[in-house]
């Protein structure tokens, strides 16, 4: 039995090395959440607590104009920064913001980012009434947005059903982020075939770091700084992801965009780091990988009442 229902359980010590993207070990996946929260609807997250003590029902106009600051100001500083470095994101982008925020979107597609589906705007799937339609109408939109087919998946707040794996595959869906229980990619079961499930981390994540747990605005660089420490003595063994998840909101805001320079500059000043999007470490995963599919498929024919 496996403690995870679809993922068999192993130590990241025990995998199988992988050969280093072009020889770079430590591979940085920036990424920027381009998303649309409704006036007329609830905020998914406050920076604001409602006053009185009442719950803040629409129109929540303190922390719509939080989200609505990011996406006016810092959007612009996060794509300067970037473009600046010549580092393209991923873009984890609501579908729908390629019509409420068309100059937002149209910027990104234009500087090369690798978008993945994150829903049509920011609503758990969770409390979507039919996923699939939702899954497959965000697909559509950013794919007349690019011109490309979107390969990956990020629900909003990282939500799932308990079935959306198989309908992400029936969608076409190659890859999602949503298990965030590794530093490398891995393979899930799913009832439509294996689904392919790349790293993200809620440990520099800028909602975690700064919305939820308040620390200050240095916090990224601390926090940096320990974590190359301890994966570089990792990397002789095999290589790592490191997401560094932005917020416009959040992020880029001008005394944490400071930061998020300083953070960029250090990882840009090192031999062994590769600035990679989601699609590129799926590319280098399936091209690496040379057990994993097996191992998943001799793990699923051991499982209780597999016949």
């Amino acid at each position: 039995m496996w403690p995870n229902p679809r993922i068999p359980y192993q130590m990241s010590s025990d995998r199988p090395r992988l050969e280093p993207l072009h020889g770079k070990p430590l591979m940085i996946n920036p990424v920027v959440a381009i998303e649309y929260w409704p006036f007329d609807r609830p905020m998914p997250r406050g920076i604001l607590p409602a006053p009185h003590g009442r719950s803040s029902e629409p129109p929540d106009v303190a922390n719509y104009s939080w989200v609505e600051y990011g996406m006016r100001c810092g959007l612009p500083r996060l794509f300067d920064v970037l473009e600046r470095r010549g580092i393209k994101a991923s873009a984890w982008m609501n579908a729908q913001c390629a019509d409420v925020y068309p100059s937002a979107a149209q910027r990104a597609a234009e500087q090369g980012w690798d978008f993945v589906g994150h829903s049509w705007f920011q609503r758990s799937l969770k409390e979507v009434e039919n996923e699939e339609a939702e899954i497959r109408r965000s697909l559509t939109r950013l794919q007349q947005l690019t011109g490309k087919r979107v390969r990956g998946w990020f629900g909003a707040g990282g939500g799932e059903t308990v079935n959306t794996p198989e309908v992400l595959k029936r969608c076409g869906v190659e890859f999602t982020h949503d298990w965030l229980l590794d530093d490398l990619p891995c393979w899930m079961s799913t009832a439509e075939g294996p689904l392919l499930c790349l790293p993200y981390t809620w440990e520099i994540n800028d909602v975690p770091m700064w919305a939820v747990q308040g620390q200050s605005s240095a916090e990224l660089l601390v926090r940096l700084e320990a974590t190359l420490a301890v994966l570089e003595r990792e990397l002789d063994h095999n290589p790592r992801v490191l997401s560094i998840g932005l917020h416009p909101h959040i992020a880029g805001v001008p005394h944490r965009v400071y930061y998020v320079e300083k953070a960029l500059d250090l990882l840009m000043s090192r031999s062994d780091t590769i600035f990679v999007t989601s699609g590129d470490i799926a590319d280098w995963f399936v091209d690496a990988d040379k057990t994993g599919l097996a191992d998943l498929e001799a793990a699923l024919k051991e499982q209780p009442g597999s016949g």
